[in-house]
Order: structure tokens, then sequence, then C-alpha cells
């Protein structure tokens, strides 16, 4: 199959992604969220996709997730062939966990470009979890633990060299 448009799409949004953080960085306001600062600076206006994220996630969350979501997608869009699963699912589980009604926002931002983004996943489900916590996510200092992270990417301590 000749993805190679796909691809490049892919690329773009990487690009896309890295200058929203840099800007969202600039604000110089970590703790506010980042969909109140899409909402209020013109300067985000091109980055619709940020209109998905959380509403409580704030511009530090969302920076230590996008690392995470997004960390592989050089490597697999250079692979022969491509692991369209990987390529949505690490973006799925970082940024939009427990937030389906974003996801599906999302999904449907990429799919204007890449038909294919997001098809076979499972389904997402808006998480009680969003009330337990004041962001909607783990408490990043838990999250960024080395020993915290658990099954794939990251291997069982037990098989680490």
């Amino acid at each position: 199959m000749d993805d190679r448009f796909d691809r490049r799409e892919l690329l773009l949004h990487l690009g896309d992604m890295l200058e929203a953080l840099s800007c969202l960085a600039r604000t110089g306001a970590p703790d506010t969220p980042v969909v109140q600062l899409a909402k209020e600076q013109d300067l985000f206006r091109d980055f619709g996709f940020l209109r998905a994220i959380a509403p409580k996630m704030t511009v530090a969350e969302f920076s230590e997730r996008v690392a995470s979501a997004f960390f592989l997608w050089p490597k697999t869009l250079l692979d022969t062939e491509l692991n369209r699963k990987a390529v949505a699912s690490t973006v799925q589980h970082e940024l939009f966990d427990g937030n389906a009604d974003g996801w599906n926002a999302y999904v449907a931002h990429m799919q204007k470009k890449v038909k294919w983004f997001g098809s076979g996943l499972h389904e997402m489900t808006n998480n009680v979890a969003d009330e337990l916590t004041p962001a909607g996510v783990a408490p990043s200092a838990t999250r960024n633990s080395p020993g915290e992270r658990r099954g794939w990417p990251w291997p069982d301590p037990k098989t680490r060299s």
C-alpha cells in the first residue's frame, strides 16, 4: 500500500504539535488549562486539535504527555511497514485517557487528512477518574517515576538488563 502521503500528513501534524507545545511553553502559564489558552489567544487558532484536550489539562501536564504520546512517531513513520495502531494508540493513551469525547473530536480532526487514523482501536469511555484528580490525570510525579510505567512500550522491570 502506498501510504507516503499519510506519512507526510502525520509528520506535518507532529510538527504542528511541537509548534503548539512551543507556543504553550512561551505563555509562561504552566498551570493554565490548555483549552482555556486555545480559546482566549489568537496564537492558537491554527491548532484546532488543542480544543479536544481535557478541559482541566494544564500546559505542564500537556507538555509531559505530548512527549510520551509522540516519541515513537519518527521511528514508526520511517518503518517499512507502518503500524497504524501504534501511531494512534500512544496518542489515545497519553493525551485522551478518560476523555472519549476529546478523543473522538481529535480523531475527526485527524481523519480529515489521514482517513484511517484511530480506526481499529478500543472504544474509549469518559472516566470517573476525571472527577478524582484536579486535572483528570494521574499526578505527574507518579506518572513519571521510572518504576511506575508498566506495559508497552516499557518492559516489565524483571525483563530489564
